[in-house]
C-alpha cells in the first residue's frame, strides 16, 4: 500500500522554541506551498491527521482538493509530548534536565511528558490498528517526530537513528507498507 508522509508547514514559533504538542498556528503565506504538496499527491486517497491545528489546515486543504475516501483525525498522530518544555526555548531548559534527554532522547521521559519510545509504540498502535485494514494509497498528515518513527517501523531502522531520517517542513515521503 501507498502512504504518503506529508510534515505539516512552518510554524508561526520562532526557532529555537520547543512547541511538541502545543497547538501552534503555521505561518503564511502557505497557498503556494500547500499547491506542491497536492501535486505530490495521489488523485483519491483516504487521509489521517494530527488534530493539532498545523496539520488539520493543511490536512482540510488536501481533503478540498483531492478526492478524498474518508478523512480522520488521530490523537495518536500529535507530536511528542514535551510536557514542561512546552513552548519553552531550548536554551529556557535547565542543562540538568535537557543534557541526559540530549544524550539518551529515545528512553529519557521529558518530565510531565513522553519520551520516543513511547511516542514510537503509540504510533505502532495507529499503524497496526489503522493502516492494516487498508488497501488505497493513504496520506498521514502529521510531525517530524511521528513522520521519523513510522520510518523507523517501515525500516527497521533503530530509534537512536530516527534524526538520520531528515523531515523538512511542508516535504512529501512515499514510502510502501
Amino acid at each position: 500500500m501507498e502512504i504518503y508522509l506529508v510534515r505539516h508547514t512552518e510554524t508561526v514559533c520562532e526557532k529555537g522554541i520547543c512547541y511538541g504538542q502545543s497547538d501552534v498556528d503555521i505561518a503564511k503565506p502557505f497557498d503556494e506551498i500547500f499547491s506542491r504538496i497536492i501535486s505530490e499527491l495521489p488523485p483519491e486517497a483516504i487521509i489521517f491527521s494530527s488534530p493539532l491545528k498545523r496539520c488539520v489546515i493543511l490536512a482540510k486543504h488536501i481533503q478540498e482538493n483531492i478526492k478524498t475516501v474518508s478523512y480522520q483525525e488521530d490523537e495518536r498522530l500529535k507530536e511528542m509530548n514535551f510536557g514542561d518544555w512546552e513552548l519553552k526555548t531550548w536554551n529556557e531548559i535547565p542543562s540538568e534536565e535537557l543534557n541526559p534527554w540530549m544524550e539518551d532522547f529515545v528512553n529519557i521521559k521529558v518530565s510531565n511528558g513522553e519520551s520516543f519510545v513511547e511516542l514510537h509504540e503509540r504510533v505502532g498502535h495507529f499503524l497496526s490498528e489503522t493502516l492494516s485494514k487498508l488497501n488505497q494509497p493513504t496520506v498521514i498528515v502529521a510531525h517530524a517526530g511521528i513522520i521519523r518513527s513510522i520510518l523507523c517501523h517501515q525500516s527497521s531502522l533503530p530509534l537512536k537513528d530516527a534524526f538520520n531520517n531528515k523531515v523538512d517542513f511542508g516535504e512529501v515521503i512515499k514510502i510502501s507498507f
